[in-house]
């Protein structure tokens, strides 16, 4: 993914990124201080927020193949099972049951696999939304912080998981993350954001 000439602006705060390129199929880390724009910028990549000018080239993927993961996960008003196929069903492709459960399984939520989603604790929906950005095996990831504030095993499993993904067929991601020792063990590359703009390495 190329970023070319971007700007995008909120209130006071102005993104500009001059260019950027994000090699695809590695993990890279985004980080810098509360304010800079780490999450304006992702929304702004993920296509939720329209650019004011500038370009994206996505290098033939379509919004089909890209996805994005919240601080704050967005549940919907059904069951855990219901939450994690809502990728496939709106893309019309039949869940595979096994894979299913053996990702509920993984992460420790198989035995949840009916409750009510938005009855799980912040940690459990946190898995959740992970697997749901996973289950329909996309091309581009972004990580907005969810695996920020994660209890030590959790943090773990997300990791292990994600290298994983990248063992079998590798993907792109864009992962924003305060905890810089978690960046640097699982990113190829890791770009700087102060005040709204990216710095040279």
């Amino acid at each position: 993914m190329r970023i070319t000439d971007l700007e995008k602006t909120i209130g006071k705060f102005c993104l500009k990124v001059d260019d950027l390129y994000i090699e695809p199929g590695k993990i890279h880390g985004i980080v810098g201080p509360n304010g800079c724009g780490k999450t304006v910028f992702l929304k702004t990549a993920a296509g939720i927020l329209k650019p004011d000018k500038g370009s994206i080239d996505y290098e033939g993927l379509t919004s089909r193949e890209i996805t994005m993961m919240f601080q704050r996960p967005y549940l919907m008003d059904t069951s855990v099972y219901q939450n994690l196929i809502y990728p496939l069903t709106i893309r019309k492709i039949k869940p595979d049951e096994a894979e299913v459960d053996r990702m509920l399984e993984k992460v420790g939520l198989l035995g949840q696999k009916k409750q009510y989603a938005k009855s799980l604790s912040s940690g459990e929906r946190q898995k959740l939304s992970f697997l749901r950005a996973l289950i329909f095996h996309p091309k581009l990831i972004m990580v907005d912080e969810t695996l920020s504030n994660l209890d030590p095993e959790s943090e773990e499993l997300f990791e292990e998981m994600i290298l994983e993904v990248q063992k079998k067929e590798p993907v792109t991601w864009l992962i924003v993350n305060h905890q810089l020792d978690h960046i640097n063990q699982i990113c190829y590359q890791i770009h700087h954001m102060e005040k709204g703009r990216f710095l040279k390495s």
